[in-house]
């Protein structure tokens, strides 16, 4: 054994903070290249994996010299100017062309993932080279210091070296044949061999003239003996007539072979015979051996990736070049990433150029202006893969118009794993053959879980050997520890970047931690030590006692024993009895959920939705002081994601990386958690915590489950909650499992437009009251407006746009509503900027409708002229009995003439002041009222004015009367009115 293989084994298990090489040594700036699309993990793989399978060749193998893997010297004596020219030949006939076709169109396609949640970029619009340095094999194998940013930034800087120079001469001056790039999950290998094979089909790496990938996992599942011939031809059919001439031609051929940890190598010629013959059927193991033995084919090149764990699989002499993919390690390359994926046309979907443009830029503008604060999401966006996630998470909350089901956040994360793991196993020399993700979910679930029932975020060394370390009994069990520390560790936790906190970890992106431990949960990971004890018995006695009963029943029939069998039924009664007991499981993971999904103290947070969003892209203002004590931790997306992972489609993801969660399972869950969460979603939830509901029912796509949660919403109070696109297509999904009509829908300061409502637009017609104050709704949005009151399902008998810039077109819009509407009994236009026009086209459309009783007009600078048309119409209206006109450009005659009304001679009254003649007028608390609550949105010097004119006829009207009743009533609201305008005065109102 090496010395540097000793002193790998001798690492202490215990020490966390100690792993090998971190993901960025140096934050130096290097090139970047612009030309394959960057998505994450092994989705690469999943066409590599498709690029496999045999053929047979058969020339003479020329001598080679090698050492380190670096080509010394060479000679092919079968070399001639005739092989030269059938080289030619072969070339001329197009095969390599229609090659270099076929390879651009497989990896030119993107995966369902890329395509699914967000708009599909080509390869050539939106790629990052991360950085590549060059290393050593004792560099990989030697202890890291402690794993915390100030030690990465500190590391000496190692040679950066580009893709298409990995096959440059090495330090000594030798060709390079094999390389080894290498990096932990997340770093975009399987990105960057996309990249190569692209760049070779375009003509950008002229260096070699043919190339043949293959993927590793697809060669671990053939057993059947193959010749390399064989193998190259059955998959790249266009290659037979090539094949043949590949070591005669001096063809210069470059062999990828993806995901090295998925084969299990015997590099001892014990374990793996010699062979130079491509004719020669061997197991597909052995073709990679020899090819890099330089055995077979010693002209060719060969580049392998493969996870750090595996680089040992190779022994030092063969490898030429070791290098190390360290991700995205300068905030430069991050920025540049977002700025391209963000800022692709399209990629909003509005209508408007403009408008999406504009967007864009402050979005990429605000992830620029976090990522220079160096956030925690800087120590994330290392690895490309979480540049992928945030684009992807950004592009969910921002750009998404409507929500089919597979868009979900649940849907992303899992998907997002999906892409960086697949189906790998964590160590396929391992017996148990565990997933990568079920292993995952075992212990940094674990993990994740206690921090978020102990509302912890950093993690402290103990912590991890806690749930890592504690329950290891085995070698294998120790062996897959190393494993995934060497290789998984940093996907999912980083060292904390906030001050005193360096020797610390925190999940790399902080949503993965409340990701994990829903996993945890809902894989029914979280026993107690007599659950698993009481399973495991099960088990056994389940499997025994059958093979056991059998035997004694046949023995019975000869001997007198007749009590055995009693006894073995007994046995097997315990496995139906321990299945019933287990089946309080499904309880326990409903009841968590649902107390979860409700918990009190998270009842006036910002919605999840925001939560996400600010993690993202930060909170604009002022940063926190170091000594400030930090803000409680926040863990709502925890049972939203347990409801999200239930769901079918993510049932079938997570099956497929090994997270198996039966049908049976989510009902009985389902069927539990259904009584509690109704009866708690029928209290009066706070606005925000009821989105969150509202998004948590989105997430558990069962669509049965959900139509009989939202029946029992009547009121929906969502007020001064953000309702981006996102968050009005998640409203418009879950209430259109039910048509049930709504009794309330309050969406005042919801920042609606146009756009919104048509989203909502079938929600809308089933509300009964309907508030949409103070929403910057101009005349677009009233067109909209029209168009849901003259719908002939429209049941809004209370509709409320009070502070809205609705204007005379606007108004002229609501005025056709007015005329065909047959349900509306109420309409505030309270504060519109009406102006007489607006009041004017109202009044015109106000006699053809026949089911309002009340409008309000106050605030909206109305003159005599237009009160008094207005008015005059009312009057002959058949139930129209109120109109408010206060707060308006109303003189001393107007006043007078809207005085005399009477309601049982006019059969209207108008609300224009605090005194109706020589009384105080019955609204009077009311308009003090509806002054009180919509000063915050008003001219504070207008309503001040107006004010003083209300307190000035209230004195007049006191020194008109004789009455001490009403003088005293006089006085009482005089003194209200003085208190107001002190209060405005001051500022305190």
């Amino acid at each position: 054994m090496s010395r540097a293989m000793q002193c790998q084994s001798c690492l202490p298990l215990h020490s966390w903070a100690q792993l090998p090489r971190s993901l960025a040594r140096s934050r130096g700036t290097r090139g970047v290249s612009v030309s394959a699309a960057a998505v994450p993990g092994p989705a690469g793989r999943c066409f590599l994996r498709k690029i496999l399978h045999t053929s047979s060749i058969s020339l003479p193998r020329g001598c080679v010299r090698y050492q380190g893997g670096s080509q010394q010297s060479s000679a092919q004596p079968g070399s001639s100017c005739h092989g030269q020219s059938q080289l030619r030949n072969v070339a001329s006939s197009g095969a390599i062309k229609k090659h270099q076709k076929s390879l651009s169109a497989w990896f030119s396609h993107q995966p369902n993932e890329e395509r699914q949640f967000g708009p599909s970029f080509s390869l050539d619009a939106v790629h990052v080279d991360p950085v590549i340095r060059e290393s050593s094999l004792e560099e990989i194998l030697k202890p890291s210091p402690d794993l915390t940013i100030q030690n990465q930034l500190q590391q000496p800087s190692r040679r950066v070296i580009s893709l298409h120079s990995l096959f440059d001469v090495d330090a000594c001056g030798r060709q390079v044949k094999n390389v080894v790039l290498y990096g932990t999950v997340g770093t975009g290998k399987s990105t960057l061999i996309k990249k190569m094979v692209v760049d070779w089909c375009h003509g950008r790496l002229p260096r070699f003239e043919l190339v043949i990938p293959f993927s590793c996992e697809d060669l671990s599942h053939s057993h059947a003996h193959v010749s390399l011939r064989r193998l190259i031809t059955k998959k790249y059919q266009h290659l037979r007539d090539v094949v043949p001439v590949l070591e005669a031609s001096n063809l210069k051929v470059l062999f990828i072979l993806n995901g090295l940890e998925r084969l299990n190598l015997d590099f001892r010629l014990a374990g793996t015979e010699l062979c130079c013959d491509p004719n020669e059927p061997v197991p597909p193991s052995a073709i990679v051996v020899n090819l890099l033995r330089k055995y077979l084919l010693p002209e060719a090149s060969i580049i392998v990736t493969t996870r750090p764990s595996a680089v040992r699989r190779i022994p030092g002499k063969y490898v030429g070049r070791y290098a190390e993919i360290c991700g995205f390690s300068d905030t430069n390359l991050q920025k540049l990433y977002f700025q391209m994926r963000l800022s692709q046309p399209g990629c909003t979907g509005e209508e408007s150029q403009e408008r999406s443009s504009a967007e864009q830029e402050n979005l990429v503008e605000m992830l620029s202006r976090n990522l220079e604060r160096h956030n925690q999401i800087t120590a994330a966006c290392f690895l490309p893969s979480y540049c992928w996630l945030v684009c992807t998470t950004l592009h969910f909350l921002y750009f998404t118009r409507t929500v089919p089901p597979s868009q979900t956040l649940t849907g992303i994360y899992t998907s997002f794993l999906r892409l960086n793991f697949s189906g790998e196993v964590l160590d396929s020399t391992d017996p148990t053959h565990i997933s990568m993700m079920k292993y995952v979910a075992k212990t940094v679930g674990k993990l994740a879980y206690e921090g978020v029932m102990s509302r912890k975020t950093c993690f402290s060394e103990e912590d991890l050997q806690q749930c890592f370390e504690v329950e290891m009994k085995t070698e294998s069990e120790l062996n897959l520890l190393e494993v995934f520390r060497s290789d998984v560790f940093r996907f999912f936790l980083s060292p904390c970047v906030q001050p005193g906190k360096e020797h610390t970890f925190v999940f790399t992106i902080p949503a993965m931690q409340e990701y994990l431990a829903a996993l945890y949960v809902v894989l029914g990971e979280k026993k107690t030590l007599a659950q698993r004890v009481g399973q495991e018995l099960s088990e056994v006695i389940g499997k025994v006692s059958e093979d056991v009963a059998v035997v004694v029943n046949i023995i019975s029939k000869v001997l007198p024993l007749r009590f055995l069998p009693v006894l073995f039924n007994l046995l097997k009664i315990f496995p139906r009895y321990f299945s019933r007991v287990s089946g309080k499981d499904k309880d326990a993971i409903a009841h968590t959920m649902a107390e979860e999904l409700f918990k009190e103290e998270d009842y006036y947070n910002d919605d999840v939705l925001d939560q996400i969003n600010s993690s993202i892209l930060g909170v604009e203002g002022p940063m926190r002081h170091p000594d400030e004590a930090p803000d409680d931790e926040v863990f709502e997306l925890f049972p939203i994601f347990m409801g999200g992972i239930l769901s079918r489609r993510n049932r079938a993801i997570l099956e497929q990386l090994g997270c198996s969660i039966k049908n049976l399972a989510a009902f009985e869950i389902a069927k539990a958690m259904k009584k509690t969460v109704i009866r708690k979603g029928r209290k009066g939830l706070p606005p925000s915590e009821l989105m969150d509901y509202l998004f948590f029912l989105h997430e558990f796509q069962n669509e049965r489950f959900t139509a009989e949660a939202v029946r029992s919403l009547r009121a929906v109070n969502l007020s001064s909650v953000k309702m981006t696109p996102l968050k009005c297509s998640v409203l418009a999904s879950v209430m259109s499992t039910t048509g049930h009509e709504v009794q309330e829908l309050n969406l005042t300061s919801c920042n609606l437009d146009s756009s919104s409502l048509r989203t909502l637009f079938p929600v809308l017609l089933r509300c009964k009251a309907l508030h949409l104050q103070l929403n910057s709704l101009g005349s677009d949005a009233c067109k909209e407006i029209r168009d849901l009151l003259l719908h002939d399902k429209c049941v809004v008998s209370s509709l409320r746009l009070a502070n809205n810039p609705v204007g005379e077109q606007g108004a002229r819009y609501l005025a056709e509503a007015l005329a065909g509407n047959r349900s509306l009994t109420q309409l505030s236009l309270l504060h519109t900027a009406l102006g007489d026009p607006g009041a004017e086209a109202i009044a015109q459309h106000l006699a053809k409708n026949q089911h309002l009783q009340e409008l309000n007009l106050g605030y909206n600078s109305l003159t005599d002229a237009a009160a008094l048309r207005v008015v005059e119409v009312a009057k002959r209206h058949e139930t129209l009995d109120k109109v408010h006109l206060y707060f308006n450009d109303i003189s001393e005659d107007g006043k007078r003439a809207l005085d005399s009304l009477r309601m049982d001679r006019d059969g209207v009254r108008a609300l224009v002041f605090l005194t109706a003649g020589t009384d105080v007028s019955d609204y009077w608390s009311h308009i003090l009222n509806v002054v009180q609550r919509n000063l915050p949105f008003w001219d504070r010097e207008r309503v001040r004015q107006h004010l003083a004119l209300l307190l000035q006829d209230l004195e007049s009207s006191r020194s008109q009367t004789a009455n001490p009743w009403r003088k005293a009533k006089f006085l009482r609201v005089e003194s209200e009115v003085k208190k107001m305008l002190g209060k405005l005065q001051d500022g305190t109102l």
